[in-house]
């Protein structure tokens, strides 16, 4: 499918654009390529690289993961699990049966250490009960969901309502239910970048327990996530992949037409920023949460129906960004896996809330210890919200300096070397992204990501499947992750396939499509 004006291509079967080259893009792209309804397929990538917010890079002498990090449930039912499995991109542990069968709950292992801000140790028996009090307040707050009426509207707030409660049964002395209260408050700045949200005040309470955690030991890919989508891209036809094409605004509901193909018409012309138009039948509309909503007034021509408008509108989404510094020597020991950092005098129970240039890095939950590449030590650390969009305006510079004065802190080790170099992710400020993934907010339901994923225009007749609609944010149970993104650019695909090529559908496909040669 070349832009306007072009030849060389036959009239007849149906032209299909897919807008991003991320992981629902192209399991959508896999998924009709071969097919001969569709033999006009182009996908069309606003940057320079496939995968979206998979991205991995080379650094430190290895591959780190700016974007997404594991395989969250990797078991039967996970199928970006599946995926990675057939492409050969796992090791023997991953695959493993005993690993598959794993139930964490969707809840973070404990910490290897926690460091207060005081320069002391945390016990890890205090951390490892405060644990087991907050998870299990965050499982009750899944039973919620059919409930008629819920006591307070937000996650946060219901958490904060049951540890006030629990809080007037604590025994201890002062100095130690204060240390009580600051470890939790670093369990609710964990599960902020678990739900990619600035407070869990923002997360609505009824709908929170249809997010489905899938069984299976998390886990990671040691070449780099990217792989799985690099595979992906090989196993399509050359050149259905466009990179730096961004769409600047899609015309739906019309009557377009190309010089190649005279006496045809199109109902949707795909309008790019630098001025090329591509004329089509259907477009899969894949793009992050984020650019839809600072798009949404030009993005589509006629503008979206009010109530899909809505929907974007009201769904969370936000950021969780990440802090990689590499160290000469490491300062932790061999064996540990996670760093907690705990700040005194913080509660959740207390709304304070200082200036972000004073205080941004107070949001950081602590570290997760990378394997050691070689003779070469990284550290990533996790920071959510406000203040990791603020994180993203300051320099390296500014950054290194003062995360070395938070380790040299919380170790009490004034003369700690300063790490070598530091990488971040900057998903706020990337501009086709603009965060990192939704949430279901206070105000909004699952019903508004079914919302999302419904197909324009609405009432289907006469006019069908004009523009549809894939990406994590319009899976209602997987929400926020790479399995649920790969499996909505299937549904939509099947959508499509349904309408054109029924009989393909009563046979099963290939996992993963077609064209794997």
């Amino acid at each position: 499918m070349e832009a306007t004006g072009s030849v060389g291509e036959a009239p007849g079967g149906r032209r299909v654009l897919v807008v991003g080259g991320g992981i629902a893009g192209l399991g959508a792209a896999q998924r009709l390529c071969g097919h001969s309804a569709f033999p006009h397929l182009r996908v069309l990538e606003a940057t320079a690289r496939a995968g979206g917010r998979i991205r991995s890079e080379r650094s430190f002498g290895g591959v780190v993961e700016v974007g997404a990090h594991w395989i969250h449930g990797p078991s039967r039912g996970n199928p970006v699990f599946q995926l990675a499995a057939e492409y050969g991109l796992l090791g023997e542990k991953e695959l493993s049966e005993e690993n598959q069968l794993v139930d964490t709950g969707g809840h973070v292992g404990l910490p290897s250490v926690s460091y207060a801000s005081s320069g002391a140790r945390v016990s890890l028996q205090l951390v490892a009960e405060m644990a087991t009090l907050f998870y299990g307040l965050i499982d009750q707050t899944r039973e919620f969901l059919h409930a008629a009426e819920t006591p307070v509207p937000s996650v946060g707030e219901y958490l904060k309502k049951e540890i006030g409660q629990h809080v007037t049964g604590w025994t201890e002395d002062e100095e130690t239910r204060k240390l009580k209260l600051a470890v939790l408050n670093s369990f609710f700045n964990l599960e902020c970048c678990v739900s990619g949200t600035h407070s869990m005040d923002l997360v609505a309470l009824a709908p929170f327990g249809e997010y489905t955690v899938l069984p299976g030991l998390d886990c990671t890919f040691s070449k780099g996530y990217q792989g799985l989508t690099n595979c992906m891209v090989a196993s399509l036809p050359e050149d259905t992949v466009v990179f730096e094409k961004p769409v600047k605004t899609i015309h739906w509901n019309g009557s377009f037409q190309e010089a190649a193909f005279p006496g045809e018409t199109f109902p949707v012309s795909v309008e790019c920023e630098d001025g090329d138009r591509f004329p089509v039948h259907h477009v899969i509309v894949t793009v992050p949460l984020g650019f839809l909503k600072e798009r949404l007034d030009t993005f589509f021509d006629p503008p979206l129906p009010a109530e899909k408008a809505e929907a974007i509108r009201k769904i969370g989404f936000g950021t969780n960004n990440k802090i990689f510094l590499e160290f000469e020597e490491p300062f932790w020991e061999p064996d540990c896996q996670l760093i907690q950092l705990v700040w005194d005098d913080t509660s959740p129970l207390e709304d304070a809330a200082p200036a972000l240039q004073d205080a941004w890095f107070r949001k950081l939950i602590g570290f997760v210890v990378l394997p050691a590449f070689a003779s070469v030590h990284v550290l990533c650390g996790f920071i959510a919200g406000l203040e990791s969009e603020f994180m993203e305006t300051l320099s390296d510079e500014e950054v290194l300096l003062c995360l070395t004065q938070v380790l040299r802190r919380v170790t009490g080790n004034p003369r700690l070397p300063a790490p070598k170099s530091v990488l971040r992710s900057r998903w706020h400020s990337a501009p086709y992204t603009r965060g990192s993934y939704s949430y279901v907010a206070v105000g909004s339901t699952g019903g508004d990501l079914d919302l999302l994923a419904q197909p324009l225009p609405a009432d289907g007749a006469g006019a069908q499947l004009q523009i549809l609609f894939a990406g994590e944010a319009t899976h209602r149970t997987f929400y926020s992750t790479t399995h649920g993104a790969l499996l909505s650019g299937w549904r939509e695909a099947d959508r499509l396939l349904s309408l054109w090529a029924p009989q393909l559908l009563l046979v099963p496909l290939h996992s993963h499509g077609c064209c794997l040669g």
